[in-house]
């Protein structure tokens, strides 16, 4: 179908070289233009509390912003990852999102501050992922989280750090994830000539010039290409992951991808459900989720999964 008009406006609006076209070669600069786009509304969605706050990570302390339902906990944890292709963003272009699905959800929403690339390459920022999980496992009641009922999320690159969370909580014997929310996900590489590529490589918000340099920031070395902590559609087995639910826009250069690993995770025997939301654009969960409606009914569905993943849909 045609762009939704609402997506539309975004793309007239939207520089053909910044900060979403061909990337500015100073990440400083880049993030600090990424940080001028977003204007989060006055009437953001209630919740009970808010808190910056660190946890111990792999090098250091981790920033995390926990945002707590109203009412009694303990509750679900829902750990979410920031996009940016690993390289800028941070959690104020998330604040609506995580609000939102937090109060939906009736979960508490620990969104990760993961250090970036190229000052930290990779594998830093799937180290930090792990760990935010890992420690919400063994301290969750210090957030009021139940730590026995952990799922992990993100769009885009923060997509990707929760689909290696979920393989590593796999292969390291790590904490058991009821749900694994992948939206817009990066799980392949810009050249392995998927059609949303061709098709979509500029003028849709998200380029394929700016997924170029991500990779040229991110990984160091050609053999991360390799590594399915990296690229988890290079994981030769996906069985025995947790369920997943997996958002895709339809014009994004990372949809086929999205839509690939999602096959996979089925044929491997995960519970798995695909969604395509048609006439959207990268970026419209959480980002863009003010000024998309489809966004804010896909924050709706995240939320309804959650609740079902955790077992209080019915509460």
């Amino acid at each position: 179908m045609p762009l939704d008009p609402e997506a539309q406006r975004i793309v007239d609006r939207t520089p053909a070289e910044d900060p979403n076209g061909s990337a500015p070669p100073d990440p400083v600069a880049m993030r600090e233009g990424f940080k001028q786009m977003w204007r989060m509304p006055d009437d953001l969605p209630a919740v009970g509390s808010v808190a910056d706050t660190v946890i111990p990570g792999p090098a250091g302390d981790l920033p995390v912003r926990v945002y707590t339902p109203a009412g009694e906990g303990p509750f679900p944890a829902f750990v979410w990852y920031h996009g940016g292709g690993w390289t800028i963003g941070g959690l104020d272009e998330n604040e609506y999102s995580c609000r939102a699905v937090c109060a939906a959800a009736e979960t508490v929403v620990v969104s990760v501050d993961y250090r970036l690339a190229p000052e930290n390459p990779f594998p830093a920022a799937a180290e930090d992922a792990y760990a935010a999980v890992a420690w919400i496992s063994a301290h969750g009641a210090e957030i009021g989280a139940d730590p026995t009922r952990i799922a992990v999320g993100g769009e885009s690159a923060g997509g990707n750090l929760a689909a290696v969370t979920a393989l590593k909580a796999r292969d390291l014997g790590g904490p058991r994830l009821a749900l694994q929310v992948l939206i817009s996900p990066v799980l392949g590489h810009p050249d392995d000539g998927r059609a949303s590529y061709e098709e979509y490589s500029e003028g849709y918000f998200l380029s394929k010039s700016s997924m170029d340099w991500f990779f040229t920031t991110y990984p160091t070395d050609s053999r991360d290409l390799d590594d399915p902590y990296l690229l988890p559609l290079r994981s030769k087995n996906l069985a025995g992951l947790c369920p997943a639910l997996v958002l895709e826009a339809e014009y994004d250069v990372l949809r086929d991808e999205g839509e690939e690993y999602a096959a996979r995770l089925e044929e491997a025997g995960v519970p798995t459900e695909l969604v395509r939301y048609d006439g959207m654009i990268h970026a419209f969960f959480g980002p863009l989720a003010t000024e998309l409606s489809a966004g804010r009914a896909a924050q709706r569905r995240v939320a309804a999964a959650l609740r079902a993943a955790f077992g209080t849909d019915g509460a």
